[in-house]
C-alpha cells in the first residue's frame, strides 16, 4: 500500500512539473519573468525529486536495499545542488514580485530578459558551488565501518555519522554553508515581502489590494512549505529528533512539495489555467 501511495505521488510530481514546463514554453502569453522563474522552479523540483524518488522505490520492494558508493555520491550531489538552487530560485521569484508590485512602471526596464537569465543562471551556479563543496567534503571522508544507512536516501547527517574520520571540520563547514544559504535567502525574501506589504497597504481600493495579494500568495505558500520543512528537518532541537519521523518528513520534503508546487501555482493562476484550456481545446480541434 505504501509503494502505491508513493508511486502515485511521484507520478503526479512528474506530470505536474513537466506539464508546467511544457505550458510555459508553448504559450507565448506565459513568456514573462514570473513564469520564466516558475518554469525553473518546476525544473529544479523535478530534478532533485527524481534524484531521490527512484531510489526510494526499491526500499519498499526489496528486503535488501543496496546502493553503491558512487550512486550514493551522485544522488547526494544532485539532491544537495538542486535543493540549494531552489532556495535561490524562490528568492529571485520574491524579488520579481517586489519589482512588479512596488515598481510596476519600471518593471520592463528592471527585469529584462538578460537580467532574468543572469538570475536563473546564478541560481544554478550557486547550487553547483554548494554541490561541489558538500560532495567533496562528505565523500572525502573514510567509511570503513558500518555501511548501513537507516533512511530512504543518502542523507548528509547519517553519512557523517557513519564516517570513521574526524568529521568536526566537515560538519562546521557544511552546516555553516547551509546556515548562510538559509539565512541569506530568507532575509532577502523577508525584505522583499516587507516592501510588498508596505506598498499594498498604501493601495486605497480593495480591488487593487486583492489583486496585489493574489499575485504573491502562491509564492508565499510555496516558500512557507519549503522553508518550514527545511527548518523542521535541520534546525530543530536534537531533543526532539526522531529517525522514523525524519524518514517520513523526508518523503514530504523530497517528493510531496515538488508535487504540490505545480498545483499551488496553477490552481490560483488564471493565466496558467487559460493556457491549459487553450492547449486542451487545440488538441480536441486537431482530432
Amino acid at each position: 500500500m505504501q509503494i502505491i501511495f508513493f508511486l502515485v505521488i511521484y507520478l503526479a510530481n512528474l506530470v505536474g512539473n513537466l506539464g508546467m514546463i511544457f505550458l510555459i514554453i508553448c504559450d507565448s502569453l506565459l513568456h514573462t519573468p514570473m513564469y520564466f522563474f516558475l518554469c525553473h522552479l518546476s525544473l529544479v523540483d523535478l530534478i532533485y525529486s527524481t534524484a531521490i524518488a527512484p531510489c526510494m522505490l526499491p526500499y519498499f520492494l526489496r528486503q535488501h536495499k543496496v546502493i553503491s558508493f558512487s550512486e550514493c555520491a551522485t544522488q547526494f550531489a544532485f539532491f544537495v545542488g538542486f535543493v540549494d538552487a531552489e532556495c535561490y530560485v524562490l528568492t529571485t521569484m520574491a524579488y520579481d514580485h517586489y519589482v512588479v508590485i512596488c515598481h510596476p512602471l519600471h518593471y520592463a526596464t528592471i527585469m529584462p530578459k538578460q537580467v532574468c537569465l543572469v538570475l536563473a543562471v546564478g541560481s544554478y551556479l550557486m547550487g553547483l558551488v554548494i554541490l561541489v563543496a558538500h560532495t567533496s567534503l562528505t565523500f572525502s571522508l573514510n567509511f570503513s565501518g558500518s555501511n548501513i544507512i537507516n533512511h530512504f536516501f543518502c542523507e548528509i547527517s547519517l553519512l557523517l555519522a557513519l564516517s570513521c574520520s574526524n568529521t568536526y571540520v566537515s560538519e562546521i563547514l557544511l552546516f555553516s554553508l547551509c546556515g548562510f544559504i538559509e539565512f541569506s535567502t530568507i532575509l532577502i525574501i523577508f525584505i522583499s515581502y516587507l516592501f510588498i506589504f508596505t506598498n499594498i497597504l498604501r493601495v486605497h481600493s480593495a480591488e487593487g489590494r486583492h489583486k496585489a495579494f493574489s499575485t504573491c500568495t502562491s509564492h508565499l505558500i510555496g516558500v512557507i512549505l519549503f522553508y518550514g520543512t527545511v527548518m523542521f528537518m535541520y534546525r530543530r532541537p536534537t531533543s526532539s529528533y526522531s529517525l522514523d519521523q525524519d524518514k517520513w518528513a523526508s518523503v514530504f520534503y523530497t517528493v510531496v512539495i515538488p508535487m504540490l508546487n505545480p498545483l499551488i501555482y496553477s490552481l490560483r493562476n488564471k493565466d496558467v489555467k487559460e493556457a491549459f484550456r487553450k492547449l486542451i481545446n487545440k488538441k480536441v480541434l486537431s482530432q
